[in-house]
């Protein structure tokens, strides 16, 4: 996941960079299966590996990136923000380890209790209509992006 994450933000060819944020998400899945939270690793998946990489690799195969200039480096920017970034890290990696978590109770669910069921009765029961409503939206925005890209590029 932190090889994705690094590799997103270091590579300069838009596709790898999408590329490396779906493998860093499929890690972030892997992570919620470790956590015993498997609907949202499911969820996960489905909606950001799958779903926001694909709609983002359709959204640069419809733009224009002929025509984009490189900046150039400025390697005092770049020490700057190595510099902020190993001090985040060293600040968060202090504060974790200096904090006292209070003892986990068991994490073990009676077999009986199935979560991913109660959220699919709950979503199709008492929020069917939002749910259907935030679909036709989000249908609606994807056509009307697809809209307008045809209309720049004519």
């Amino acid at each position: 996941m932190i090889c994705g994450a690094v590799l997103m933000v270091t590579l300069t060819k838009v596709v790898h960079m999408v590329i490396s944020m779906a493998a860093a998400f499929l890690g972030l899945a892997g992570m919620f299966v470790l956590l015993e939270a498997e609907f949202v690793a499911f969820v996960q998946v489905l909606i950001y590996a799958g779903a926001v990489s694909i709609l983002m690799i359709f959204g640069i195969m419809m733009t224009n990136h002929g025509s984009a200039q490189q900046e150039p480096t400025r390697p005092l920017h770049e020490a700057m923000a190595a510099t902020a970034a190993i001090s985040l890290f060293a600040l968060l990696f202090y504060a974790i380890r200096s904090t006292t978590f209070p003892a986990a109770e068991s994490s073990i669910l009676p077999a009986e209790a199935d979560n991913t069921m109660e959220i699919g009765k709950l979503l199709y029961t008492g929020y069917v209509i939002p749910f259907e409503l935030l679909s036709i939206l989000l249908t609606v925005a994807f056509i009307g992006a697809i809209a307008i890209a045809r209309k720049e590029e004519e």
